[in-house]
């Protein structure tokens, strides 16, 4: 997320009332996560196990909960609490607006698109040319919708990510303050629900094809003309390179790279990044060759124990 102007580090550690370690005017553009922060962004971190990460990473701005060694060319926002502190944040420059009317007077809607009855268009939301948005379908605050896209009813787009911090009370939920966008020459079938960024976005690539039924995470990159079918649970922070097709009921865990061209079989279940151009079936998945004949062997067990004198 960029801020709609540079800030100082001193205005910044006064909104969330902090201490920090730093010029008071060094620059301050934006904050993300750290996966996909770049120089002048606030990244957060409140557990030892990631400073290193943290302060390594290309944001500039660490908000962290420990006073530590200052990299050289960066700045740090002391907190208490910095996981608090980065919702201070998100609450200050993505404030929630309530939405008055079932499409926004901020949206703004293209050449030869059409709007069905009963579909909610947030604020600020943009939809290219050419688009045809369903009945009941939900377009969150934010979001980007290209040329010739095609949402069928009952699909929500930019959902609040599922992210939560545990706490002796409960859990505590990071805000969240990113968006959807969605390219152009995409079909989302119906009851899909695809969450918006943290703090950056959620993409949906050129010419990529969704069934219904499909759940996508936050800051989750799907590539241009993939191919997904019905019932995949896709987890936050995932990349889904070009040319993927993802067949129904696999589930997808955080942070992996489905490589270009892979094709996961019906009921995968995907832990780790894939080979670009390589066939996946089974739980834990594997090479879908590889896969069938350690199953076909699996069926033998029985003939070969029996044997066993």
């Amino acid at each position: 997320m960029k801020f709609p102007c540079e800030y100082s580090l001193k205005e910044i550690a006064a909104i969330i009332n902090c201490d920090y370690v730093g010029d008071d005017n060094f620059p301050v553009q934006g904050m993300n996560e750290i996966h996909v922060v770049t120089p002048g962004d606030i990244v957060f971190v409140d557990h030892p196990k990631y400073y290193d990460k943290a302060l390594q990473s290309a944001a500039t701005i660490v908000l962290i909960n420990k006073e530590v060694e200052c990299p050289e060319g960066k700045a740090l926002l002391i907190s208490d609490d910095p996981f608090r502190d980065f919702n201070k944040l998100t609450l200050h420059f993505k404030p929630f607006q309530q939405l008055n009317d079932l499409i926004s007077d901020s949206a703004e809607i293209g050449e030869g698109s059409i709007i069905q009855p009963n579909a909610v268009i947030g604020n600020h939301v943009k939809i290219g040319k050419n688009c045809l948005i369903q009945s009941n379908v939900s377009i969150g605050d934010n979001c980007i919708i290209g040329d010739n896209v095609i949402i069928h009813s009952g699909t929500v787009l930019g959902g609040d990510a599922f992210y939560y911090k545990k706490r002796a009370e409960g859990y505590d939920k990071l805000l969240s303050g990113g968006r959807v966008v969605v390219q152009d020459n995409v079909e989302i079938g119906t009851n899909n629900s695809i969450d918006r960024g943290v703090t950056g976005d959620t993409v949906i690539g050129e010419g990529s094809k969704l069934d219904n039924l499909i759940q996508i995470g936050h800051d989750t990159v799907i590539g241009k003309n993939c191919l997904l079918a019905s019932q995949i649970g896709i987890a936050g922070c995932v990349v889904v390179e070009d040319d993927v097709t993802i067949w129904g009921q696999v589930g997808i865990r955080s942070d992996v790279t489905i490589a270009k061209g892979t094709v996961l079989m019906a009921q995968c279940g995907v832990s780790k990044d894939t080979e670009p151009n390589t066939t996946y079936w089974g739980t834990p998945f594997g090479e879908v060759r590889t896969k069938l004949k350690e199953y076909a062997a699996i069926k033998r067990l029985p003939e070969i124990v029996k044997n066993i004198k």
